[in-house]
């Protein structure tokens, strides 16, 4: 009896670590009939070639110019997990919307793949704004940009000096060089830092002699007695039916995982210095009142120049602002983008 216990026990704990928690409208792969969508592609300034989707309300009125707004996917992820969510929300609100792959992700060009370049990133949102600038019913003085997750840091970083996006909105965003230097609440010691470099630049000496490509971090594939809570939290939209999604290509266990040897270049990413350079552009920060992630968007709002402005979300964790519809504020950042983007 007791092992029949203990089978069902563990029976009841594997059912429940991959059942998807659909709750509180959780709702990744939405779709609307009120949009149009075309898969785009388009170059960046480096010659690599970005994976979109635009995304175009069916009422809108072709012999006017609109405004328009870049979309960026959590770190790790591609353009169908969040990304698209909020481009097809936003364009039923009347927006001209597009989101992107990040280069070396998804359906985006790239070698090696689930590389990290912080740069490039950014690169891909002033691309995104090229891109946009030509289509014929886009008014280009009128874009905005948003970055969920990891794009909070990278828009922000191709803000500074891309004046071209009008409004910026970054929701449960992560400062991705601050949380690889520091650790969450700056819980990584130096030591600790410096070990990771030293597996890193170790690792670039394995591969450039022929050895198998190592990636790290990004989201665990199983759960277990042991599994830390935020892992839990990424686990239940990555590794379940709520969120899961492999590119065209891809494999289901790369995804998220960046190269180990090139995630330290996070370690040399700043985008919050500076950041008031921003101004007088507007920006909106969103965050969730339970995200283990909050402490990034308050910094951000913080150091940012005027205007600003920084929600925050009651009862909402850090995975919750990426498809929870009932908990998204999509109303604030539809009048947000639609004051500043006249």
């Amino acid at each position: 009896m007791k092992r029949l216990i203990a089978s069902m026990t563990l029976l009841l704990s594997s059912l429940s670590a991959t059942a998807a928690d659909m709750s509180d409208g959780a709702d990744n792969f939405y779709t609307s009939k009120e949009v149009i969508v075309r898969k785009v592609s388009f170059k960046n300034q480096y010659q690599m070639k970005v994976a979109g989707n635009l995304f175009i309300p069916r009422k809108l009125n072709d012999q006017s110019r609109h405004p328009a707004i870049v979309v960026g996917h959590p770190m790790g992820a591609v353009k169908e997990q969040s990304a698209n969510l909020y481009a097809t929300k936003l364009a039923q609100r009347g927006f001209i919307t597009l989101s992107l792959d990040l280069s070396f992700w998804g359906e985006s060009e790239g070698q090696p793949r689930n590389a990290v370049s912080p740069d490039l990133y950014a690169e891909d949102f002033s691309a995104a704004v090229d891109f946009l600038g030509v289509q014929p019913n886009v008014d280009k003085e009128r874009i905005g940009a948003l970055g969920i997750c990891g794009s909070g840091s990278f828009v922000i970083s191709a803000a500074k000096i891309d004046p071209r996006m009008k409004a910026i909105a970054t929701v449960s965003m992560y400062d991705m060089g601050g949380v690889n230097r520091n650790g969450l609440k700056h819980s990584q010691t130096l030591e600790q830092r410096r070990a990771i470099i030293a597996q890193a630049t170790q690792q670039r000496s394995v591969e450039f002699a022929g050895g198998e490509t190592l990636y790290t971090s990004g989201t665990v594939h199983q759960l277990d007695e042991n599994t830390h809570p935020i892992q839990r939290e990424f686990f239940d939209f990555y590794r379940t039916p709520r969120g899961e999604y492999t590119p065209p290509g891809s494999s289901r266990d790369l995804t998220t995982h960046p190269t180990l040897t090139s995630n330290i270049k996070f370690m040399n990413f700043y985008p919050l210095n500076d950041i008031e350079t921003i101004s007088p552009h507007p920006v909106l920060f969103i965050t969730g009142a339970d995200a283990h992630s909050r402490e990034f968007s308050e910094e951000a709002y913080k150091l940012a120049g005027q205007p600003k402005e920084l929600v925050i979300v009651p009862g909402a964790g850090h995975v919750d602002l990426y498809d929870r519809v009932d908990l998204i504020p999509f109303d604030k950042l539809t009048t947000f983008f639609q004051s500043n983007l006249k």
